[in-house]
């Protein structure tokens, strides 16, 4: 399949609201049958345009005079035409721009039952299990709207790709960070990374603006559902279809009641029935009734969301961003052949510190020790981000006139990408000196985290140099949730722990007032050190946990389990004056 649309223009001119330009069709593409192609990327054949029901039959009759011209879809075209016509009378002030019309989805199949029911079970998990924290009460929110987008899919004949599978597996993964990891900052991430998953699996996108747009499909795709599953609900309101789920409610409900009338008896008959029955069942108060409720529409409205998108994506590929105008080589290559030997001359200084050592740069320098290491590091983080700003405006003005010119702008650009790797290496080679001289910090294994994947990026530019560009925007999205997967699941705040302790057992140097802010996840390494120092290093995480009180199982995470369970075995015992003599209060370490 072709990587996107053929024979749309890359830039849109916009026109008066009486006569406006049409937008660019969309093609049908080969191989295309049914209502559509696989959830992994590949277009609608035939998108049909906005719904034209309603309209006078004179009105529809005079909107396709003449025929749909060559690549659209005459359901398109005429929804179009109508538009057009109510421009031009001044029914509409204003035509919807033309990349509006390129990105609408189709009109989707009517909703199935089954895909009702998933909406409805997502959003009673997310009433019942989100509303005491995250952890797997988050996942068993997701698994229904998931089987929820799965099923409209299959409905309206949408075959998964690998691509799709992928970012769906992607997205699963990420949104079981919370069941792993007590530590927020970890957990937020990989939210933020889901649901770009998401949106990449929903919508298939592959250029650069079908990858950064799709997430904000969510938002079209949330109205779009709560229409698409109203219309199904009355459409079930009929004798037929009314026949068919009446049967299945009435039966749900009477479930419900035997369910709850048994359940309390047999709790009130057995004691330890009944701890078993309060440790599997939310317990629910009145007091949060109405976050229980916001949460239960949330869920409710984000399973349309997914599972209308899955049905008929948002086409986010179809933007297009016009290239910039070709320069010659020189006015092109002489400011990245500077940079060039600029980025030469410091790698070779680096060169030249690694086999001549610290000590005499110091010396020479009058640095000491941690503002060497420090104050380079930051400075080439935003060396190796501008560099990739660079690159991206230098491909947008690039020579592009035969093969000679894609070449010559391979090898200019690869070779700053070469260089650039070896500052990269350079900011995390400074980073751990400066992490060997004061320990391990959140802020610390954030930004070398962060470094190590914009050196995978240039690693996958200059692959896409290489072997060819039309990977790239899914390849640096993946990269990017890989990063964000491996954080969460390495742990950062037990990293930090474990670092700063085996430093202490070397060195003997330990800031027990940094200990304070981290998360449970920290508890395992923090209870290898020798008493006071372990009760005082624990005492903040300790009264944390205190003061969450007991946390239901689907509300917990993995790290705040082994904590509290080995808290429990072994307590803080060190008194506060003591923890006060060793610096536990003292001011934080950056």
């Amino acid at each position: 399949m072709p990587d996107h649309t053929e024979g749309e223009p890359d830039s849109v001119s916009g026109g008066s609201p009486a006569d406006p330009a049409p937008p660019a069709p969309p093609r049908t593409e080969p191989g295309a049958a049914g209502t559509g192609e696989g959830a992994g990327g590949a277009h609608l054949a035939g998108r049909a345009g906005a719904p034209t029901s309603g309209l006078a039959p004179a009105q529809a009759a005079g909107a396709v005079r003449g025929g749909a011209p060559d690549g659209w879809d005459p359901k398109a075209w005429q929804a179009y035409q109508v538009r057009r016509q109510r421009a031009a009378s001044g029914a509409w002030s204003v035509l919807p721009p033309a990349w509006v019309e390129a990105v609408r989805p189709a009109p989707a199949a009517p909703v199935s039952t089954a895909v009702l029911l998933a909406a409805m079970a997502a959003g009673l998990a997310s009433g019942l299990f989100l509303g005491d924290g995250l952890g797997l009460g988050l996942l068993m929110a997701a698994v229904p709207a998931v089987i929820g987008a799965y099923l409209a899919a299959r409905t309206a004949r949408r075959r998964a790709r690998a691509w799709s599978v992928t970012w769906a597996l992607g997205c699963v993964a990420l949104l079981g960070i919370p069941a792993l990891r007590d530590a927020d900052w970890p957990s937020a991430l990989a939210l933020l990374a889901a649901v770009l998953l998401g949106a990449l699996a929903l919508h298939g996108s592959r250029t650069w603006p079908g990858v950064l747009l799709s997430p904000f499909g969510f938002v079209d795709s949330g109205v779009l559902g709560i229409r698409w599953a109203w219309s199904g609900l009355r459409s079930r309101g009929s004798g037929v279809d009314r026949a068919r789920w009446l049967p299945v409610v009435k039966a749900t409900a009477v479930a419900l009641v035997l369910l709850v009338l048994f359940g309390t008896l047999f709790a009130s008959a057995d004691a330890a029935f009944a701890d078993l029955l309060d440790g599997l069942t939310p317990e629910i108060s009145l007091g949060d009734g109405p976050v229980r409720v916001l949460l239960f529409l949330l869920g409710v409205v984000l399973a349309l969301a997914a599972a209308r998108a899955a049905a008929a994506p948002s086409r986010w590929d179809r933007v297009r961003i016009a290239s910039g105008k070709p320069r010659s080589r020189i006015e092109w290559a002489l400011p990245l052949i500077v940079l060039d030997l600029l980025f030469a001359g410091f790698n070779a200084v680096q060169l030249a510190v690694l086999f001549g050592g610290y000590d005499k740069v110091l010396e020479s320098t009058g640095l000491t020790y941690a503002e060497y290491a420090r104050q380079g590091f930051w400075q080439l983080l935003w060396a190796t981000l501008l560099t990739l700003a660079v690159i991206a405006l230098a491909l947008r003005w690039a020579p592009r006139a035969g093969a000679g010119d894609r070449r010559f702008v391979r090898v200019v650009l690869g070779t700053l990408c070469a260089l650039t790797l070896v500052v990269v290496a350079s900011a995390l080679r400074r980073m751990d000196l400066y992490v060997d001289a004061y320990g391990l910090t959140r802020l610390r294994v954030s930004v070398a985290a962060m470094e190590l994947w914009l050196g995978l990026v240039i690693v996958l530019i200059m692959a896409a140099g290489a072997f060819g560009a039309r990977l790239l925007p899914r390849a640096v999205a993946a990269s990017m949730a890989a990063a964000v997967l491996a954080f969460g699941l390495l742990s950062p705040d037990g990293m930090v722990a474990e670092t700063n302790v085996a430093r202490f057992e070397q060195s003997g140097k330990l800031d027990l007032a940094y200990f304070q802010d981290l998360s449970a996840d920290a508890v395992p390494a923090l209870d290898r050190l020798p008493e006071p120092r372990r009760s005082c290093a624990l005492r903040g995480i300790n009264d944390d946990l205190s003061r969450r009180g007991p946390v239901p199982w689907y509300a917990v995470s993995l790290g705040e389990y082994r904590a509290r369970q080995i808290l429990r075995e072994r307590p803080v015992t060190a008194p506060y004056e003591v923890c006060r003599s060793l610096g536990t209060f003292h001011s934080r370490i950056e």
